[in-house]
């Protein structure tokens, strides 16, 4: 962390965000595409209190004393209700009471919303479909929020980072178009697999940093600490589960899909080598 110049406030420049007196605790939910009934049954049983104001259109959340939740990315496509867990995260967000880092569709979308000519497939589509019920207040309100989520959160003085890919150590707290790249899809070899896409390095597997890096994007079975990270994309949109970690416990909490709604063309990862605990310091 030698690069990462920590302050006392909060640095955003719409890329990556440092919070150093952010030290918890989380409840950091994996990715959640569009399963907004999941998303509201995980809240709470972290015991959020979750209810929709009507008449302002807003979801008015109560937090389990100063928890805040952190979101890995991918918060649409592929689900049954994207508009309403951009809602929900968005009012979350305004309230002081959450922070979320771009994942890959999310950025897909909001390129769409700009105009520019994005392919309609992987669960697009449905969103695209879904949003068409909304009015233009909140196309707009959506765009913004997108717009300006960053690509790595990092917390608690460089003890926490968020990314959606996950990111190696030494670009924590780096900005580039190739570390965006890199949060939002992760490294790959520049080859493509027997499903037509793209093969994926393992970064994760020779990691050896001080901060604990929380990350979804590929769905696995169950979350694996691997050399102080953790994926916890559990796969719900695939019928898996929707997960979060509690931090700095690191306790796993997750709620079963209520149904199966898209088809994942790569399989679930079943388990890694070398499984190891998070460091204790």
């Amino acid at each position: 962390m030698s690069t990462l110049k920590m302050t006392t406030q909060a640095e955003h420049d719409n890329d990556f965000l440092i919070l150093p007196d952010e030290h918890g605790p989380f409840h950091i939910i994996g990715d959640v595409h569009g399963c907004f009934e999941e998303l509201q049954a995980l809240l709470q049983r972290l015991n959020y209190h979750v209810h929709f104001n009507e008449l302002q259109q807003r979801y008015e959340i109560k937090p389990p004393g100063n928890y805040k939740a952190l979101f890995v990315g991918d918060l649409v496509d592929r689900g049954p209700n994207s508009p309403e867990v951009l809602r929900l995260v968005m009012d979350m967000i305004d309230a002081g009471q959450a922070y979320c880092v771009s994942g890959n569709h999310d950025n897909k979308l909001y390129r769409k919303l700009l105009g520019h000519n994005v392919q309609v497939r992987h669960g697009l589509e449905l969103t695209v479909a879904q949003m068409d019920r909304y009015d233009a207040a909140f196309h707009e309100r959506v765009k913004v929020f997108l717009g300006k989520l960053p690509h790595h959160i990092i917390l608690d003085q460089g003890r926490l980072v968020i990314a959606h890919a996950g990111l190696e150590e030494r670009m924590h707290g780096q900005n580039s178009k190739g570390v965006r790249a890199l949060c939002l899809y992760g490294p790959t070899t520049g080859a493509q697999d027997e499903h037509d896409l793209p093969v994926r390095l393992d970064w994760a597997a020779t990691y050896c940093g001080k901060a604990i890096v929380v990350y979804g994007h590929t769905p696995v079975h169950e979350p694996i600490w691997r050399n102080n990270t953790i994926n916890i994309d559990t796969g719900c949109v695939f019928g898996g589960s929707l997960s979060a970690l509690t931090y700095p416990d690191h306790e796993l909490t997750a709620v079963g899909a209520f149904g199966h709604y898209a088809h994942s063309i790569r399989p679930f990862i079943q388990h890694y080598p070398h499984e190891q605990q998070p460091s204790s310091s």
